[in-house]
């Protein structure tokens, strides 16, 4: 629900604006060039009291009287709790009431903005961990731990720089809010006509250029966007009715948004918030996230891609209209101020390894200078675009600096009360049995936890549970981080709750449960690539060159593979038992180098099982050959 008055409206969208302009304030470094000495926990109490006004004035519910009456408490609170915070948090014993009068406060109003913007999910596991807690005592074994007094427990909660303003928030003000910055602008200097447009031009005369399309512009607007939803609203308004016209069914039309569009959040170079959260809790450069997650990513979109092309083979869909199709050349000399900004981007990153926030800043500038003078849809941009970039930026952040915050003090409350310990114990014994049934265990919780949560959500309460855990049992850091970001993002492609999926089938005029499992259809490699990278870190581009373009090489043929058996489609129409084989070769060619002994001569033995089916195809008499297409045999 939106604000209901148009004062409320204004008033939420001057504090988004604020919002922003306070993220680019801190991150750009501006108290010391100005001499303001200030501690990031005040920042960040001030940007998280500005999201949650907004959220009281946004979702106002049947009390708007109410909502605004919260939306000032929220703004008194943080200027109030920013002001005495080192009083307050240093010397908590001096000043007992106070304290726990504000951290009451603060606790009860950020629970109900909360609310509003996500519903109960995070506050029904904030409120267990808090039960266990206050009754720590009262266990046995492993998860028995001293008790934490209820007033002790408030305060820690809201004033302890390891709970409420830790690094979570931290990452969502300092670092997200000034890649939402760009994504917004970039948008508004159309930078999302230019991904249409370059896809089309890359995609429009190939077979299937309908779904191709998609796929391409979903994985070059989710390398801006990190968000499912928000790529599928952007993209799919003008791919989903390129596909059905095409000759993709509305449902498979949806499943292939969907999928292409959840995938952004792991497409570098803007990955999603999570990725900036791993980055911090590995405590590892942004550039080594972005290069452990390349080949995974294109592995994931190459899989689209076979789809696509395999499916229209079957279904005898061709081309876009060649009217439709903009010229190459034409897309890149006008689109030369999109791409501007990412290589400045991707050279601060890696040329000379700037934070992210920082390298974020600069194309945000060259953006904007650029923009004063050119965009790609002809239009220059003005203060009133400037200002509406940084409210869209700014309302953008909302659910993320609330999620941040929630999520900061749970992982805060689980290592103060021992939580962490008890359950890390529990599920090492589980890992020691079997590493596979551990992995499998945590990739089904992710899932079942992203059905209610954000992947932002997710990853930060799995990261602090499930992936020490993997890391003690043998599997690299960087793997088990993101195993548990991979199928955070799943949830927003599985049934029952696969969001991104129900948006499209919205779109597309289709079944959403029908849409939803056909986007776990396409999307299947999604929940095998994990476990590959989890059992061959050469995956992650991590070992010999020829250990990675072999784990490659055989990845890439194994998917290629398991589709033609999934769609029924090689080249011609596959019947059952050939459908089998081809998707039984795969399965053998996918095994990982180094887990199986001997994984080498059964990819062989794919390959050869494969090209066996292949010969046998050929010397088929043509008769015998359509009975095939028609599914006989």
């Amino acid at each position: 629900m939106t604000a209901r008055t148009g004062g409320g409206a204004a008033i939420a969208a001057l504090l988004a604006g604020l919002t922003a302009v306070v993220a680019i304030f801190w991150s750009s470094g501006a108290p010391l060039w100005i001499g303001w000495r200030l501690y990031s926990e005040q920042v960040l109490i001030v940007a998280l009291a500005l999201a949650m006004a907004i959220a009281f004035l946004t979702r106002p519910g049947r009390a708007p009287l109410i909502s605004a009456a919260c939306a000032a408490a929220s703004l008194i609170f943080g200027g109030w709790l920013a002001a005495r915070f080192t009083i307050l948090s240093e010397n908590v014993f001096y000043h007992p009431v106070e304290a726990l009068i504000v951290s009451i406060i603060g606790f009860v109003l950020l629970i109900d903005a909360v609310r509003r913007t996500m519903g109960w999910s995070l506050i029904i596991i904030l409120g267990c961990v808090c039960l266990y807690a206050l009754f720590a005592d009262k266990f046995s074994g492993p998860l028995q731990s001293r008790a934490i007094a209820p007033d002790r427990l408030l305060t820690f909660l809201i004033l302890d720089s390891a709970s409420l303003a830790g690094a979570a928030l931290s990452i969502a003000v300092a670092v997200v809010v000034p890649f939402l910055i760009l994504s917004q602008l970039l948008t508004a200097t159309g930078g999302s006509l230019c991904f249409s447009d370059l896809s089309l031009a890359l995609a429009g005369r190939k077979r299937g250029g309908a779904g191709k399309i998609a796929i391409l512009g979903s994985a070059f607007f989710g390398s801006v966007s990190g968000s499912a939803v928000a790529n599928v609203a952007s993209t799919g308004a003008i791919t989903i009715p390129m596909m059905k016209k095409g000759g993709y069914s509305a449902r498979t039309a949806g499943a292939i948004e969907a999928a292409a569009s959840t995938g952004g959040q792991l497409m570098p170079p803007i990955m999603g918030a999570a990725a900036f959260l791993l980055a911090e809790n590995l405590q590892a450069s942004y550039t080594e996230v972005m290069l452990a997650a390349a080949a995974p990513s294109l592995l994931y979109y190459l899989s689209l891609f076979i789809f696509a092309d395999l499916e229209a083979g079957r279904r005898g869909i061709a081309r876009v209209e060649e009217s439709r199709i903009p010229a190459l050349a034409g897309v890149l000399r006008r689109g030369w101020v999109v791409f501007a900004p990412f290589a400045a981007l991707l050279i601060g990153l890696f040329r000379f390894n700037l934070r992210p926030e920082t390298a974020a800043l600069i194309a945000i500038l060259v953006l904007f200078a650029l923009a004063l003078l050119h965009t790609y849809d002809g239009r220059r941009i003005t203060l009133r675009t400037v200002g509406e970039v940084l409210v869209a930026a700014g309302k953008s952040a909302v659910e993320i600096i609330l999620i941040c915050a929630i999520a900061g003090m749970i992982i805060g409350l689980i290592a103060r009360s021992g939580l962490s310990f008890g359950l890390g114990f529990f599920l090492v014994q589980l890992g020691k049995s079997s590493l596979l049934l551990l992995l499998c265990v945590t990739a089904a919780v992710c899932i079942v936890m992203g059905m209610g949560l954000p992947t932002v959500g997710v990853y930060l309460l799995l990261a602090s549970l499930a992936a020490p855990p993997l890391v003690e049992l043998g599997l690299q850091p960087m793997a088990a981080h993101l195993f548990v970001l991979y199928f955070g993002m799943l949830s927003m492609l599985t049934p029952p709750v696969a969001i991104a999926a129900f948006v499209a089938a919205n779109m597309a005029g289709a079944s959403p449960m029908a849409t939803g499992w056909e986007a776990v259809r396409i999307a299947w490699p999604a929940y095998l690539i994990p476990f590959l990278f989890a059992a061959s870190p050469a995956l992650l581009l991590d070992g010999p060159p020829l250990d990675i373009g072999l784990t490659l090489a055989t990845a890439l043929a194994g998917v290629y593979l398991v589709t033609a058996g999934i769609v029924g489609f090689l080249g011609r129409s596959l019947s059952g038992r050939e459908r089998a084989v081809a998707a039984l070769s795969g399965l053998v060619v996918l095994l990982p180098h180094g887990v199986i002994s001997g994984a080498i001569w059964l990819n062989a033995a794919g390959c050869l099982l494969f090209a066996l089916l292949w010969l046998f195809r050929l010397r088929q008499p043509k008769g015998e050959r359509a009975f095939s297409r028609s599914g006989g045999g």
